[in-house]
């Protein structure tokens, strides 16, 4: 009998995986499991007649037990102080947490409820203006909300990933280089920061318009908590913001938008002098995170596209908001 080759990332089939979630979550028999998304985890879509639902399968290797467990902590916390997430849901046992045994080895899998409404990168400033009240509510509760999980510092954000970074590209080109000072510069403004002026707790990190639901423009969903980690609330604000303008060429409409989602925020909490001073060099210690996780996982996701010329289009994207911004790196 020949032996099954080893695998680094396999795909679950779903109709094994719809039988198995049936059968947990006591759903009835017209329940059906389809593939919505395989990349840095992979994300099937669960429908029960009216009901749907999201199982994400976590590829191998990429968060361990209590990493999983810790996100779970947080959404069901914010759930409970009635913040708009998507949340976990138990099995007919209690469990929240499913261990498969795939190819690869042990990966885990979660059901989250399904976020109503649409998700849309074409939105309006006064939806811009609720995203931003959304976020301010959800960071009230998670505010001081510390995680068994990373901590967004220097260290994990500017000298750890650069380094992941140069090592992926092995030759030194410009835009390494350019990510190198860019590093650089920023921490020396994170070291500069007052932190007893500045709000700490628990992040989403990946607020933007893919990780939303947009209810008929009235309510707001967010989903995908699986960067949490410990660090500045304000990071959160200037991920939205970068995203927002790398999706929208016109800077006018940006502006609307950056500023109705800043008024949304701050009718439900204050943003400090400290955090606007810092937000606009936040979302590039974050993006330079970024760049490198693409890195790490190359082997896992389907990231053929993680070349120079990919490289390049981060760094135009990186240059056009310091631009925006009128940020001069030395």
């Amino acid at each position: 009998m020949k032996e099954k080759f080893p695998t680094i990332n396999s795909t679950l089939s779903p109709t094994d995986l719809g039988k198995l979630i049936q059968e947990k979550y006591n759903l009835s028999d017209k329940t059906q499991c389809s593939i919505f998304r395989i990349a840095m985890n992979h994300l099937y879509i669960i429908e029960d007649g009216q009901t749907k639902y999201v199982f994400r399968v976590y590829t191998h290797n990429w968060r361990t037990k209590v990493e999983i467990k810790e996100e779970l902590r947080l959404l069901i916390h914010l759930k409970q102080n009635n913040k708009q997430v998507a949340y976990p849901i138990a099995d007919k046992e209690g469990t929240q947490i499913q261990e498969i045994e795939a190819p690869e080895g042990k990966r885990f899998g979660v059901l989250f409820s399904y976020a109503k409404g649409i998700k849309t990168a074409k939105f309006s400033a006064q939806t811009s203006f609720l995203i931003g009240q959304t976020l301010a509510n959800v960071h009230q509760s998670s505010e001081n909300f510390k995680l068994s999980r990373i901590s967004y510092n220097t260290q994990n954000l500017l000298d750890n990933s650069i380094l992941r970074t140069k090592k992926f590209f092995s030759k030194t080109n410009s835009e390494t280089e350019f990510l190198e000072k860019m590093s650089a510069f920023l921490k020396l403004k994170m070291n500069e920061i007052d932190n007893q002026k500045m709000r700490y707790g628990s992040v989403h990190l990946d607020v933007w318009f893919d990780n939303l639901h947009i209810d008929d423009e009235k309510d707001v969903t967010f989903f995908d908590f699986d960067f949490c980690g410990n660090g500045y609330l304000c990071l959160d604000i200037s991920y939205y913001l970068f995203q927002l303008l790398a999706t929208n060429l016109n800077e006018e409409e940006y502006l609307l938008k950056a500023e109705s989602f800043i008024e949304g925020y701050q009718t439900i909490t204050k943003i400090s002098d400290e955090e606007k001073k810092f937000i606009p060099f936040a979302c590039l210690a974050i993006m330079n995170y970024y760049i490198s996780i693409q890195c790490d996982r190359f082997d896992y996701w389907t990231n053929i596209f993680v070349n120079e010329d990919h490289l390049k289009r981060m760094v135009g994207n990186l240059k056009r908001w310091i631009a925006y911004n009128k940020i001069e790196i030395e």
